[in-house]
């Protein structure tokens, strides 16, 4: 179910309190939610995730993106998330989608090369093309 970006990078459609567990038997470290609440009626509550993710010893940490796209405190939060994780990350919206060009942002506001990290997501089943001209502007500014 968790689709790897990098060796320490995960994506995933929505997780449960199921997925949490198995996060934590993964060894991942954090999860992050890129998922606004309220977006489905079937979704489990950012809340109810985070709370099993504390009781399993897992940071947590929110930073919802809405289909209006991604604004740069939401990059900078993703990279500060990233760069601040104490092992392995799991990133989770409704596909995964957002999670993974939130994190390709984010990479590229580091200056990581946009073709690689257009080839980690593509390994893990993600097409970043709809932030591609921002991953390759983002990634010249660091260069």
């Amino acid at each position: 179910m968790f689709r790897k970006l990098t060796e320490t990078v995960f994506a995933s459609p929505q997780i449960g309190l199921a997925e949490v567990a198995a996060a934590k038997a993964q060894g991942i470290a954090l999860i992050v939610n890129n998922r606004p609440e309220g977006e489905s009626d079937d979704q489990v509550a950012g809340d109810d995730i985070a709370a099993a993710a504390r009781a399993a010893g897992i940071d947590y940490v929110a930073i919802p993106v809405t289909h209006a796209g991604f604004s740069e405190s939401q990059v900078q939060a993703m990279a500060q998330a990233l760069a601040g994780a104490k092992g392995p990350v799991l990133a989770y919206c409704r596909s995964g989608t957002r999670s993974t060009l939130l994190w390709a942002l984010a990479e590229a506001s580091k200056g990581a090369s946009p073709d690689e990290i257009a080839s980690q997501a593509a390994g893990a089943g993600y097409d970043i093309s709809p932030v591609r001209p921002l991953v390759d502007m983002l990634a010249a500014g660091k260069a």
